[in-house]
């Protein structure tokens, strides 16, 4: 017996059959955001880039630094700062966040040179400015929680400023359990949310292309692959 006896989605598509929430969503998701988006099999030849090359860095090393975060949250300061295999996932929890920002820093600085916000792509540019600005957030509260004289410093050299603008009373950096939940919890769902919906815009409206570029918008097999290019506008 044929267990997926209904109509496909492309039928569903063109039939508009859906009359449930449940229906609606996966027809709005199949609409924009079809497979052949999702998981391209194909990308066009300007995407051998360094500055997309920079931009996959950054999500290996956002990886990289959640994985050993776990690790770290899991166990402990005493045994991060006593252990030798906690001081080996310390050191690989901040180079991945070092790494993490200077790739993020030349993604983000290439992308601004290449006018990355064009062709409808405006809340994909947000997106990564958003994911640049909570990532200095939590990396500042990850400061906090080095539970040394460094970390004690810095908190209250910033207490000062962040009561003087309002958020001391919730964003209080003296206290050390709640910066913990801040770091660990909190701020590593916004950056994981951001960077997320950041990559699904990127596929939703494929990779900006460089600005000199003949054909502009060629992300898909279905957009005349096999018709000649245009030719270039003599000056």
């Amino acid at each position: 017996m044929n267990r997926h006896s209904g109509p496909g989605p492309e039928a569903e598509l063109r039939e508009g059959g859906a009359y449930t929430w449940t229906g609606k969503s996966r027809r709005w998701l199949l609409n924009y955001l079809p497979p052949e988006k999702l998981l391209p099999q194909d990308q066009p030849s300007y995407v051998a880039s360094w500055a997309y090359v920079f931009g996959m860095g950054a999500v290996a090393g956002l990886v990289i630094v959640i994985v050993s975060g776990v690790v770290l949250g899991l166990n402990g300061p005493q045994w991060y700062h006593l252990s030798s295999l906690g001081h080996f996932v310390n050191s690989a929890h901040l180079w991945s966040v070092e790494l993490f920002f200077m790739f993020m820093v030349v993604h983000l600085w290439l992308k601004f040179w290449m006018a990355a916000w064009r062709g409808g792509r405006l809340l994909t540019w947000i997106t990564g400015m958003l994911a640049f600005l909570v990532s200095i957030v939590t990396a500042f509260t990850g400061y906090l929680l080095q539970t040394n004289f460094d970390s004690q410093w810095i908190a209250f050299e910033a207490k000062d400023a962040l009561n003087a603008v309002g958020v001391g009373a919730w964003f209080n950096v003296a206290n050390l359990g709640q910066i913990f939940m801040w770091h660990i919890t909190l701020l590593p769902l916004a950056i994981g949310a951001v960077a997320t919906l950041h990559v699904v815009l990127v596929r939703v409206h494929g990779v900006v292309p460089p600005i000199e570029a003949a054909r502009t918008d060629a992300q898909l097999p279905d957009s005349s692959a096999d018709s000649p290019e245009p030719e270039a506008k003599q000056s």
